[in-house]
């Protein structure tokens, strides 16, 4: 068929063919991994717009800071963020249009809500999520490869109810106030979890089971139990307020502590408007309400005491390693998100920088899980499960500031 030297030329040219081939196939699969022209592209998609804009831009910055001038195996470190204004339909569009620019891994979401539409997206197209900025259930171990820095909200809600029912508070004396979606209900079944088994907890768990199976979008559930809710980027207070009366005067009991899940914005709105309904509630936030913009709203309604909020990343005031690294390379932006930023950057880091070889998504995963490190100080233990750390800590708005510690004196003052 063909001449002899033709034949030749083709024998010769086809090994030279087959390799150019194979490092071409080479360069095709690192770009669908997220690593080309020595850039490792990492994908965020965070609230950057919206009512919890404050959230997403400091996730933003403490991820920035730790991935500013790292170098892995020849590769840059690059974050690119994406907005979706705490809105999960935003949150699809912006999820795929990441995916469509070929990013190696998610880092650093903002929200339970838009985790919960994300997630699916990221299994089908087998990209792991690292360090999302959510304690709900939906990530532990949710479907795909997820990979948690943060303690749950199970465990910041029981750390609070312990606290409280050891100076005094009854479990028929603890109610809440909480988002009406996948982020409040993650809240709830904390509470269910701590007060299960606790003395006059029974009508109180009753009510709190009928509010978390109600489904739906923003289903009707003020009225049902010692529960209030809000619907998702609103500040209206007053039905959440008055479901909470309503089971104070039904149940003959008074809501004592008030567990908040919700927007810094949200929950303040709904202190102010109890403050002037003259309630002596203590209320309790969890970490995702953000203490800096929590604190500013706070002060905005000058509102200076009664509030006790978790944090899972370690005190301000820490010396160990990570921190006084974060500190200095974040200078005024310091504060607890951007520093749960800055450790889930450097948790990225640590993985890649792990992976024996050529890096992928499966090497990646397999340098973290079931391994157990020491993150500047900061021990992170994923021998077990996804969840690299259970720290929970306590602070309490004192003055108008967060003070660091558990200040049991705020069960006295609010008797």
């Amino acid at each position: 068929m063909y001449s002899q030297p033709i034949k030749k030329i083709f024998s010769l040219s086809l090994p030279i063919f087959i390799v150019l081939n194979l490092s071409l196939y080479s360069i095709t699969a690192s770009a669908e991994e997220g690593i080309s022209d020595g850039t490792i592209r990492i994908g965020g998609v965070l609230d950057l717009e919206g009512r919890s804009k404050g959230l997403g831009q400091n996730m933003k910055a403490g991820i920035d800071a730790a991935f500013k001038g790292a170098v892995v195996k020849n590769n840059k470190v690059k974050y690119l963020a994406l907005n979706d204004s705490y809105n999960p339909q935003k949150t699809v569009k912006s999820t795929n249009e990441l995916i469509n620019n070929k990013v190696f891994i998610f880092a650093g979401n903002v929200g339970t809500p838009t985790a919960k539409v994300s997630l699916p997206i990221l299994a089908e197209h087998h990209i792991p999520a690292v360090g999302f900025f959510t304690g709900a259930g939906l990530l532990r171990p949710g479907k795909g490869d997820i990979i948690n820095y943060r303690a749950s909200y199970i465990q910041e809600t029981a750390a609070v109810i312990k606290t409280a029912l050891s100076n005094g508070v009854n479990a028929n004396n603890v109610c809440a106030y909480v988002q009406n979606d996948a982020y409040g209900m993650a809240g709830i079944a904390g509470i269910l979890n701590a007060l299960k088994g606790k003395k006059n907890s029974e009508k109180a768990i009753a009510a709190l089971e009928k509010v978390k199976a109600l489904t739906g979008d923003n289903p009707q559930r003020n009225g049902v139990g010692p529960v209030g809710v809000y619907k998702r980027n609103s500040y209206s207070a007053r039905q959440g307020y008055l479901s909470l009366k309503a089971w104070e005067k039904s149940q003959q009991t008074q809501c004592k502590l008030v567990i908040t899940v919700g927007s810094y914005q949200s929950i303040t709105e709904f202190i102010a408007y109890s403050r002037y309904k003259k309630e002596s509630w203590i209320y309790s936030a969890v970490s995702f309400t953000g203490a800096d913009n929590f604190k500013a709203a706070l002060k905005e309604f000058n509102i200076e005491d009664g509030v006790i909020m978790t944090q899972v990343v370690p005190p301000a005031n820490s010396t160990i390693p990570v921190v006084l690294e974060a500190k200095q390379k974040l200078g005024e932006d310091f504060n607890a998100v951007s520093l749960e930023g800055f450790i889930v950057g450097k948790l990225v880091l640590h993985g890649l920088e792990k992976v024996d070889g050529d890096i992928t998504r499966n090497k990646f995963t397999q340098a973290i899980l079931k391994t157990r490190f020491d993150l500047g100080g900061l021990t992170l233990d994923f021998t077990t499960d996804n969840q690299g750390s259970d720290l929970v800590e306590f602070t309490t708005f004192k003055s108008g500031e967060w003070i660091d510690g558990n200040d049991t004196s705020i069960w006295k003052i609010k008797g």
